[in-house]
């Protein structure tokens, strides 16, 4: 049963359910949460029962197929949101410093938000009916966080003991029809190495239903006392893994036509390799999770700088981001400074000192970072940095400092760009509002 908290003005429900009454069914169906309801009630004809206190009220209503019927709910699951019940052993927010708001702290695992915003779940927080549940509305396709396939090793590094066992669902989803991506965090000298050919040689079985596996060095902040001593990937180390995922992707290229698994552009820039180009990753079924991000961008961005022609026009900007993307952004840079040599875009590598030294990406960059490198010697122009520092749906940093805040600090003009090539060139020419 799912609380009612309201009736949309026009919905044909309007004078006969209240708020506070709860939905138990739909066409004899329970009711849990939002994918029961979105679900069931695409019905052309509806039986709904309703409770309030103990007594049960039946509404029979006929619609077209797939409109809504306008009952509103506490949230947008009709449910609590479901948290995470390993304890991994690279689990990042188990390394987050003290101070940052409560919700930074929250671990989720719910399949429901896999289907809602892409997040990756474990399958250790969902039964078998939900697994059922999940094929019968062929909810696809699902993101899974894999990590090893080794049974046992599945256990040690999530510790959590249904975490190997519950790999059994990925056979269920399989038959099912259900697409799949799966994520391989991998920490050097545990899944790595002869773990990692393990792991590729068990998910082969999975495609064409599963789509994509994108392997991913584990994260590793300062503020990792009393937790698993895990080391950081080395240039060696990367390598290592690159030429296995290279061996891989070869293979399944041969076999199914699609390279199947693919590392994270962490690792290339760790190797100190070349990142791939746009080609290289099919559909870029796993930018989420870092791969193939730059190889968009700069092949978005130099398909923009075709239609710019040869400018003497001044600007002058700086452009913030994170030490590992800093010489990815000056090669664009570059790029337009052959055909725009007046605007001048100082790049800077901005040193995370909130989570530490090893830790290397744009996105987890703070405003305390930003401040610590420019307050001392702010940009006289106008300041760019990845929107991928600000959370998704409001201008604020991970340490709650505000876009407006750090533009007001720095008394500069702060614009954020999203990883796209198109706005970032219209940023670099001055062009952004």
């Amino acid at each position: 049963m799912v609380k009612i908290t309201g009736v949309e003005k026009h919905s044909p429900l309007k004078r006969k359910v209240k708020a506070g009454m709860q939905l138990v069914s739909v066409n004899g169906n329970e009711i849990h949460d939002f994918l029961d309801y979105n679900f069931y009630i695409a019905e052309e004809k509806l039986e709904l029962v309703f409770k309030k206190e103990n007594r049960f009220k039946t509404i029979r209503l006929k619609k077209q197929p797939y409109d809504d019927i306008g009952l509103e709910f506490e949230n947008y699951i009709m449910d609590k949101e479901r948290s995470c019940a390993n304890q991994c052993i690279f689990c990042f927010i188990d390394q987050l410093p003290p101070g940052m708001r409560d919700t930074l702290y929250f671990k989720d695992d719910d399949a429901r938000l896999s289907f809602l915003f892409g997040n990756y779940l474990t399958l250790t927080n969902i039964s078998q009916r939900e697994i059922d549940r999940i094929i019968k509305m062929h909810i696809s396709p699902i993101n899974v966080s894999v990590h090893t396939m080794n049974e046992q090793l599945r256990v040690e590094m999530m510790g959590n003991k249904r975490a190997g066992k519950v790999l059994s669902y990925l056979d269920d989803l399989k038959r099912g029809g259900i697409k799949m991506n799966a994520q391989l965090v991998l920490c050097p000298g545990i899944n790595d190495g002869e773990e990692l050919r393990y792991s590729l040689d068990k998910l082969e079985k999975y495609y064409p239903e599963l789509q994509s596996v994108a392997v991913v060095p584990v994260g590793l902040t300062d503020y990792r006392e009393g937790l698993y001593d895990l080391k950081p990937y080395t240039r060696e180390s990367a390598e290592n893994v690159l030429q296995i995922i290279d061996e891989y992707e070869q293979r399944f290229l041969e076999q199914y036509g699609t390279k199947l698994v693919f590392a994270a552009d962490e690792f290339y820039l760790k190797a100190g390799r070349k990142i791939p180009d746009a080609a290289f990753y099919e559909d870029f079924e796993q930018l989420e999770n870092g791969v193939g991000m730059w190889a968009m961008m700069k092949d978005e961005f130099i398909h923009a700088l075709e239609s710019v022609s040869p400018s003497n026009r001044s600007v002058t900007l700086t452009l913030a981001a994170g030490e590992a993307a800093a010489p990815l952004f000056q090669e664009l840079v570059d790029l337009l400074h052959e055909k725009c040599y007046n605007i001048s875009v100082n790049v800077v590598a901005v040193k995370n000192r909130f989570f530490g030294s090893k830790i290397t990406v744009s996105g987890l960059l703070t405003g305390s970072d930003l401040l610590k490198a420019f307050e001392a010697n702010p940009p006289e122009d106008t300041l760019l940095i990845p929107k991928a520092m600000l959370k998704n749906d409001e201008n604020i940093f991970l340490d709650d400092i505000t876009l407006e805040q750090l533009a007001q600090r720095l008394n500069t003009r702060v614009i954020p760009i999203a990883n796209d090539g198109y706005e970032l060139l219209e940023a670099l020419l001055g062009e952004s509002r």
